[in-house]
């Protein structure tokens, strides 16, 4: 089969996306490769994503805690070479640049870098898309991924007119179905090893 890529994925690669809101990102990535086999709520078009990933031969696991996932006996396969997280957010508890709400949102992703270094491989990497202006550049993303003995590889802005069908969601609560202003926003790639 012909290697198809996309940005920073290709269908060879072993992708783990987690906090996928409405499935669209993983989408474009499947259509764009042919296949999603190699991939692995109360949104409009879920449904129609799910059905078309699962057409695809996406693996899909929902309620997956991000803090564990490297323990989830589901999960299709031992190891990824990528685990994409975009956009990750801990929920609305406080306003948002309250320092108890940055909190919450660090600690989400600080779990998150924990779990997935233990199911990538060497050569892995792990992206996380975030929002770069405060008060999200307050979460210290480098810096979280450090103290988890990951390093940084790079960084690139993200436009998501590059992925085509992708639409960010706000992923939970009541307004779970709308979109949100990304702004100035960064693909931030880390790995195990230098």
């Amino acid at each position: 089969m012909e290697e198809k890529s996309i940005i920073h994925y290709r269908s060879s690669d072993r992708i783990l996306l987690v906090g996928e809101g409405d499935f669209s990102f993983s989408l474009c990535l499947a259509r764009k490769f042919g296949t999603a086999k190699n991939m692995g709520k109360n949104i409009k078009n879920v449904l129609a994503n799910l059905t078309e990933l699962k057409n695809l031969g996406c693996t899909i696991l929902h309620q997956m805690d991000v803090h564990t996932m490297s323990k989830h006996q589901f999960l299709p396969c031992n190891y990824f070479d990528v685990i994409v997280f975009n956009f990750p957010h801990a929920g609305f508890i406080y306003r948002e640049d309250d320092s108890l709400q940055i909190e919450l949102h660090k600690k989400l992703v600080r779990g998150f870098f924990s779990s997935a270094k233990d199911i990538l491989w060497l050569s892995g990497v792990i992206h996380i898309t975030h929002k770069t202006t405060s008060p999200y550049s307050e979460w210290k993303i480098k810096e979280l991924a450090s103290l988890e003995g990951l390093f940084f590889i790079g960084e690139e802005k993200f436009y998501p007119h590059r992925y085509p069908g992708y639409t960010n969601k706000r992923g939970n609560g009541r307004l779970c179905d709308i979109t949100f202003p990304i702004g100035e926003s960064s693909t931030f790639v880390f790995n195990k090893y230098i």
